[in-house]
């Protein structure tokens, strides 16, 4: 008897150690689908406009790619080492709705660019490699599927490769950073000087990586400029040029920038009536101090960082709390979801970023709560089992998915013989709050329609219908569509509206005989442009942590 309790025992301690070391057990549970197995390219950049299409894009001169160009259309294309006359496409746009792709015709390089959304809806796009790294790009939501690229030669005064976009309250964009320029400038370009020094950059750079590209930056409610490089950030007043606050370096001291590759966001922001709004900022990820170096010349793959770093930017004397992440994460992407939840998602646990130096792909996404005490705040998530290493990319979608796509380590499409092949497909993850076990909370917006203009400082009046019960504070939220490409979701923004009331709203039928569902909740917007820059919010309203399909309003 002891011999066959001790053998159980045994049993039941190795099941055990099986199922902590394979990552069985997941507390919150999300669904991936795969949506398309070949979109043509792989997403290295990814922005949603408020047609509900994507645009993607990698770049141009690293042979052909999947997919046509449209009419049979060719390009010359004497910068590409593969084939000097390329007749595929290296944008595309992704259609939603329909779950289909067209192929767009990007005419100059755009390998690791930036970008953001014009107040019209306009996507605008800079820099990028030789060709394309002082051109600027539009492109023009289209419902007839006959827009396409306009290039603008020289729409930028600076090179501009590995640079960091946002959208400013007059609409323009400045554009900041970028490999060996450590300085910033606008678009479309300001009267002269147009370029303006930025010594922060330069103080940030690591000798032999950088760790300083793609910088953070995040329109802070004081109309200045939080920027984020290497491990430290400073609050920038751009009209003036003047650092009006440096920020500690983050406990521990190690970078978070690229290549050192982490992630940040803007956390929600909320009581947009208070005379002083709070902000905080997260930054989760990256890599230790050296891993660059240590990965590219020794083939030596150093653990990516496991923690996080929290902080409150408007505060008099500001400090990071450092929490601890459920597990290492380099080249992860950081999502804010519609009920101000956080996504940590893709990425690797070893190595940095660059070609071929991630390793141990993390196919766990976590969920960070930003309300929850300190030490609860993480929950892991479902995986899923495609890698999705460096030059993934990840964006809300205005149905509450999150769209995942990219992952493409090499200098060329590469498929065979490698650890890591170019990713072509491209897939959706499905929070929790999507679960039809939640379909009688989930609210849906009646009014406003779609496509609504609203304006700063208004009453606005929203109506839901809703199937269950709703309970606790109704909250509603905007979100404004990111630009994302390397880990970094640009002018990411989720705003949580002052909830002025709400009331049940009955019909006759309902008042007879109880069955009315039908609410409206009168919100207040924004009431300036420092807090919310102007141009195309989805909107949602959430009930008891579960959101609804979001509607687009234009806030001008």
């Amino acid at each position: 008897m002891a011999a066959r309790a001790t053998t159980f025992y045994n049993l039941l301690l190795t099941s055990l150690q099986l199922l902590l070391t394979c990552h069985v057990t997941f507390a919150a549970g999300g669904k991936w689908d795969l949506l398309l197995s070949n979109v043509g390219i792989s997403a290295m950049h990814m922005q949603l406009l408020s047609n509900d299409r994507v645009v993607m894009f990698d770049r141009t001169n690293f042979g052909p790619s999947n997919i046509s160009l449209p009419n049979g259309n060719c390009r010359r294309n004497p910068q590409d080492p593969v084939s000097k006359m390329d007749c595929t496409a290296h944008s595309i746009e992704y259609d939603v709705a329909s779950n289909k792709v067209r192929p767009l015709t990007v005419q100059s390089n755009t390998w690791c660019s930036s970008g953001s959304v014009r107040p019209d809806g306009v996507l605008v796009q800079t820099g990028g490699d030789r060709d394309g790294e002082l051109k600027a790009r539009t492109f023009s939501p289209c419902d007839d599927n006959q827009c396409d690229w306009v290039e603008i030669n020289n729409g930028l005064a600076k090179r501009r490769w590995y640079s960091s976009n946002h959208i400013l309250p007059d609409g323009k964009q400045i554009v900041i950073g970028g490999r060996g320029q450590f300085n910033y400038e606008f678009f479309p370009k300001t009267t002269s000087p147009n370029v303006i020094a930025l010594p922060f950059l330069a103080e940030t750079s690591d000798k032999g990586e950088e760790n300083n590209l793609y910088p953070y930056v995040f329109l802070n409610t004081d109309g200045r400029l939080f920027i984020f490089a290497n491990n430290r950030a400073i609050l920038l007043d751009y009209v003036k040029n003047t650092v009006v606050k440096t920020y500690p370096a983050i406990p521990g001291g190690d970078p978070r920038s690229y290549p050192s590759t982490g992630s940040a966001v803007l956390l929600p922001l909320k009581n947009l009536e208070a005379d002083k709004i709070d902000a905080e900022v997260l930054v989760c990820g990256g890599a230790p101090k050296g891993s660059f170096i240590l990965a590219s010349r020794k083939r030596t793959f150093v653990k990516a960082l496991d923690t996080c770093a929290r902080i409150k930017i408007n505060d008099e004397n500001p400090q990071w709390m450092v929490e601890k992440m459920p597990r290492a994460r380099v080249m992860g992407d950081m999502t804010l979801l519609p009920n101000g939840d956080v996504l940590l998602i893709n990425g690797g646990s070893a190595g940095s970023a660059a070609w071929g130096l991630g390793r141990e792909p993390v196919f766990v996404p976590d969920m960070y709560h930003p309300e929850n005490p300190v030490n609860s705040r993480f929950e892991s998530l479902n995986p899923n089992t495609i890698p999705r290493m460096y030059h993934s990319t990840a964006i809300i979608l205005r149905d509450g998915r999150v769209l995942v796509g990219g992952s493409n380590p090499h200098a060329f499409y590469n498929f065979t013989g490698v650890l890591f092949p170019t990713e072509l497909s491209l897939e959706a993850f499905s929070p929790a709050y999507l679960e039809p076990e939640f379909a009688k909370l989930r609210p849906k917006i009646t009014s406003p329609k779609s496509q609504s203009t609203i304006t700063y400082g208004m009453n606005l009046k929203v109506e839901f219908e809703v199937a269950g019960e709703v309970k606790g504070p109704v909250k509603v939220t905007m979100v404004f569509p990111s630009f994302t490409s390397h880990s970094f979701s640009m002018n990411q923004r989720l705003l949580v509206l002052d909830n002025v009331s709400v009331k049940r709203t009955s019909s006759v039928f309902g008042v007879l005989f109880g069955t009315s569902r039908n609410f409206e909740v009168q919100v207040r917007t924004p009431r300036s442009a420092i807090i919310a820059p102007p141009g195309y919010y989805m909107m949602f309203v959430v009930n008891q942590n579960i959101p609804s399909e979001g509607i687009w309003v234009r806030l001008q």
